[in-house]
């Protein structure tokens, strides 16, 4: 068995004596022996994981779910996309100027809603697909409204204000 000291000057020296010799002697007081090092060693990662696990299962606080339109933009006058470029049927991911992920939504030809782009469950990216919304972590599927169609969500995406001009796609009412 092999006993480090710290002296004076701070040195660590070591001596080597039979392993026999100090069994169940205990000679450092305030010092931890290997199960109680261990033991807190445990209760703290299991503490921190719990933390973890714990906000990423964070929802809403919102107990009456995401039905309020919000507006989008407030970054920039500007587009957010083409309308020639939301395909009917479909959806484009958008930034909304303000640094919000959206998804821009044609359900039928000439009219465009929005909403966002942040999966309800656990905060994911959604992504358009064909005539659905996808989210890629969980597989949650929301239809083009941004309703939940299946998967662990069960809280719409929540709707952007938006509005068409002259072939674009603004943020906003008209």
């Amino acid at each position: 068995m092999t006993h480090l000291t710290t002296g004076t000057a701070g040195k660590v020296s070591g001596t080597t004596t039979d392993a026999n010799s100090h069994a169940g002697e205990h000679t450092c007081d305030g010092c931890l022996d290997r199960r109680t090092l261990l033991h807190r060693a445990g209760g703290v990662g299991l503490a921190a994981a719990g933390v973890a696990v714990l906000a990423a299962c964070g929802g809403s606080n919102d107990p009456g779910g995401s039905a309020a339109t919000t507006p989008a933009g407030g970054g920039s006058d500007g587009p957010l996309a083409q309308l020639a470029d939301i395909p009917v049927g479909g959806a484009l991911s958008a930034d909304d100027g303000a640094g919000n992920k959206i998804l821009l939504v044609q359900a039928t030809e000439g009219t465009v809603t929005a909403v966002s782009a942040v999966c309800t469950h656990q905060g994911c990216e959604v992504q358009p697909e064909d005539a659905e919304l996808r989210c890629p972590c969980h597989n949650s599927v929301f239809g083009l409204d941004g309703a939940p169609v299946s998967g662990p969500a069960d809280e719409p995406l929540p709707a952007f204000e938006v509005h068409v001009r002259d072939g674009a796609v603004y943020a906003g009412a008209a």
